[in-house]
């Protein structure tokens, strides 16, 4: 069924157009447009907004660098309208791409379309699924002077990992901006947590057209598209403007891993190693030198992660990572999220201390028994969310089972299926909290905060 109807639209609307992108600064904030256009379907004009009152601009906001990021945050920002249709060709109308750019594009759309070329049951191939059409004028922004300082960017989630993120930098860099796309408490929480004040927060607010949401009430295609890759341009986007040498990630090496046993659909395609390599040669070939984008925590797996995170606990009542109740600024204990990030912190803070924190204790919750399934992998469909792997997580529950036992009470449900299913004794002789992944783009200037980290989780220290 899914599959017809995506030949269908696709025979329908066979073009999708990236019509044009506009930069402006209005008092207090730089207003990015872009126009988009299915024909005979839709138009789309999604916009992003940047505050400015609190940042010095160090470089032109719309500058030929400027525009040329912009143009290519457009061609992200596409992917989200083009989806629903699904259309054959796009035709870029504001902007010129060789072919190798093309290539790139391409690889990053199917990559980043794979969740929802599998939940949509869609059989899409990589050579057919696309064509790029872009012979508009070439922006040449060689030569131009650009101004820029040993400054960090981070960008903030509000989850653990941009905690940690935000504590190791501070070892290393004095001059630090922070990040966010549309606004949340928790981020702002985590920002002020670290010891900065909220006027160190580069904020932006990021909206989509009304158009493609009524598209998808109306039965188009919907699903998963790579946001972190948006995170990935406008980060730069801001590092350009306001002079920022780093932007810092904070995507650890499980985020390289498949949601399916034997197939390459990655719910965290955009946060992968192998995004991350990509972008970075691109922007190097195509846009500016001088700016290094990398995540600080690709050495370490999720249990490292939560270990360290648990050392800060100044971070353990402020923090959010429930996409569900991020609005809210809540933990929705329904989702695989809430689920994993409560498994994985158990091996280091007590279940009552998380009790309190999320509400209520989510091993108890016999109805969450197909995604605990799932995240310990006794099924072979990890969920679709931004999740570490199976051996990471029974590491983290043997651990829980331990402490249950040594303090005599008796175990909750879904440890019990836990215990029921794996020997936890062996589990916790596994070397994971040893891992090092050597696979990482980190400059020399931040290794020695990574080792001090390393020392501390692995035990390993001096």
């Amino acid at each position: 069924m899914a599959e017809s109807k995506y030949e269908e639209l696709r025979e329908k609307y066979p073009e999708f157009i990236y019509k044009s992108y506009s930069l402006q600064y209005r008092e207090g904030e730089i207003l990015i447009s872009y126009s988009f256009e299915i024909p005979g379907l839709a138009s789309f004009n999604p916009s992003t907004k940047i505050s400015t009152e609190n940042l010095k601009l160090v470089n032109g906001f719309n500058s030929e660098t400027g525009r040329k990021i912009i143009f290519y945050l457009g061609m992200v920002e596409a992917v989200s309208y083009l989806k629903c249709a699904c259309c054959p060709v796009m035709r870029v109308e504001c902007g010129y791409l060789s072919e190798k750019e093309k290539s790139w594009w391409k690889k990053l759309y199917f990559g980043g379309l794979g969740e929802f070329f599998y939940r949509n049951g869609i059989n899409a191939d990589f050579e057919t699924f696309l064509t790029i059409e872009a012979e508009g004028v070439k922006i040449d922004a060689k030569g131009e002077e650009i101004n820029i300082s040993e400054r960090a960017l981070v960008p903030i989630g509000g989850g653990k990992d941009s905690a940690v993120t935000a504590e190791l930098v501070k070892k290393c860099c004095g001059d630090i901006l922070f990040f966010t796309v549309n606004s949340q408490q928790a981020r702002t929480d985590t920002v002020l947590a670290a010891g900065f004040g909220e006027d160190s927060i580069v904020k932006t607010q990021r909206t989509i057209d009304s158009r493609l949401l009524e598209l998808n009430k109306q039965g188009f295609l919907n699903g998963h598209t790579p946001f972190s890759a948006i995170v990935a341009f406008l980060s730069l986007y801001c590092g350009y403007i306001t002079g920022s040498a780093y932007i810092v990630l904070s995507n650890e090496s499980s985020a390289n891993e498949s949601n399916i046993k034997g197939l390459s659909v990655n719910h965290q395609y955009s946060k992968s190693y192998e995004f991350e390599r990509d972008f970075s040669e691109y922007v190097r070939e195509n846009i500016l030198e001088g700016i290094d984008y990398f995540s600080i925590l690709r050495p370490f797996n999720e249990l490292q992660i939560a270990k360290e995170f648990c050392s800060y606990p100044k971070y353990l009542h402020k923090f959010r990572s429930c996409n569900a109740g991020s609005k809210e600024n809540k933990w929705c204990c329904n989702c695989p999220k809430c689920l994993f990030v409560f498994g994985i912190l158990s091996a280091f803070t007590d279940t009552e201390e998380l009790t309190e924190v999320f509400g209520e204790n989510l091993f108890e919750k016999e109805e969450m028994l197909e995604d605990f399934r799932g995240l310990v992998g006794l099924s072979p469909v990890k969920p679709f969310e931004c999740v570490g792997t199976a051996e990471e997580i029974r590491f983290a529950l043997s651990a829980a089972i331990a402490k249950y036992r040594q303090r005599g009470k008796e175990l909750p449900p879904l440890l019990r299926e836990f215990e029921e299913n794996f020997n936890t004794e062996e589990i916790l002789k596994s070397p994971v909290l040893s891992e090092f992944n050597n696979e990482h783009g980190i400059p020399e200037k931040f290794m020695p905060a990574v080792k001090e980290m390393y020392g501390y989780v692995s035990g390993k220290s001096d």
